[in-house]
C-alpha cells in the first residue's frame, strides 16, 4: 500500500487527467477505506490542490473562475450579435428559461421589447434587466447564490424547475467541447444545466467563439442531439464541424462594431 502523500499526489493526477472521481472509486482503486479518502480530499482541498463537489466527487480547477463582472466586457460585440439572434427566435406567448451568465444577460436586455412572454431565470443579470418590463412576466428560480456567476444553484433551484416546462431554454457556458459538452467550474452548475435542458422543447447554448474547444474546468454537461449552439463568425470551423457530427445545430452570427461617438470641436 502506498503512503498517504503518494496517494494524494495520484488523486490530484487523476483529477487533472480525468476530471472527476468518486470517494467509492478512489477507495477501491487505492485499497483504503472511504473515510481515508475523505480525509485525503479534505487535506487536498485545504491545501488548494482540489475543489470538492457533490457526493465526494472532486474537480481540479485548471484556471481561476472569472467573476461575472470581469466577463461582461469580454467579446462584447460578439455577445450582442448572439443575443440579437436568440431574441429573434422568441414568439409572443412563449415561456422561456434563462441561465445565468453575461451572454444570456445580454439576451435578457434584448427581450425588454418582447410582447407577452414569461421568463424564468436563475440569473441575477436577467432579473435586473427585466424587472421593470410590464409585458414580460418574470419568475425567479431561487436557491443558493454563487457570487462569481451571479446565478442560483442547488436543490431549491432544482425543485422549482420540476414545477415548470418551457418552450425554449438559453444556456451559457465557460467552455464547450465536442467530446465532453458544456464546461463549468462547479458540478452544481452542470447538473442544473442538464435539468434545465430536460424541461424545454428547444435548447440553445450561447457561447462566443473563444469558448469553443475551451476546457478551463472539469465539470461537464453532455450535449444533447438537436441542441443549437449560437456563436459568432470567428468560430473555428473544425470545432463547429465536430459539433455538427454529434447532432448539434450550429448558428454563426456577425458582430457589428460599436459606433464611436464623434469628438466635439474646440469651439
Amino acid at each position: 500500500m502506498i503512503g498517504s502523500k503518494a496517494r494524494r499526489d495520484r488523486i490530484v493526477h487523476l483529477a487533472t487527467t480525468t476530471g472527476l472521481a468518486s470517494v467509492e472509486e478512489l477507495s477501491q482503486l487505492f485499497g483504503v477505506t472511504a473515510s481515508t479518502i475523505r480525509r485525503d480530499l479534505a487535506k487536498l482541498t485545504t491545501d488548494g490542490r482540489l475543489a470538492r463537489t457533490y457526493g465526494g466527487a472532486m474537480a481540479l480547477a485548471a484556471h481561476p473562475e472569472a467573476s461575472l463582472r470581469q466577463r461582461v466586457g469580454e467579446a462584447f460585440e460578439a455577445k450582442q450579435a448572439i443575443a440579437r439572434w436568440a431574441a429573434a427566435q422568441v414568439r409572443p406567448g412563449e415561456t422561456l428559461l434563462l441561465d445565468a451568465g453575461s451572454t444570456v444577460g445580454a439576451l435578457a436586455h434584448e427581450l425588454r421589447t418582447a410582447e407577452d412572454i414569461t421568463v424564468a431565470t436563475t440569473g441575477l443579470t436577467a432579473l435586473q434587466a427585466l424587472s421593470d418590463v410590464e409585458t414580460v412576466h418574470v419568475e425567479c428560480l431561487g436557491g443558493t447564490l454563487r457570487p462569481l456567476s451571479q446565478g442560483f444553484v442547488g436543490p431549491l433551484t432544482e425543485a422549482a424547475l420540476e414545477r415548470m416546462t418551457f418552450d425554449r431554454v438559453f444556456l451559457g457556458t465557460d467552455g464547450i467541447s465536442p467530446e465532453h459538452g458544456i464546461c463549468e467550474a462547479d458540478l452544481r452548475q452542470t447538473r442544473l444545466k442538464e435539468l434545465m435542458a430536460r424541461r424545454a422543447d428547444h435548447v440553445y447554448v450561447l457561447a462566443h467563439a473563444a469558448k469553443l474547444g475551451r476546457r478551463p474546468f472539469h465539470a461537464w454537461t453532455a450535449l444533447g442531439e438537436g441542441w443549437t449552439l449560437v456563436t459568432d463568425d470567428s468560430a473555428d470551423p473544425s470545432v463547429l464541424e465536430a459539433l455538427r457530427a454529434r447532432g448539434v445545430r450550429t448558428v454563426t452570427t456577425t458582430p457589428e462594431p460599436v459606433p464611436v461617438a464623434p469628438r466635439g470641436g474646440d469651439g
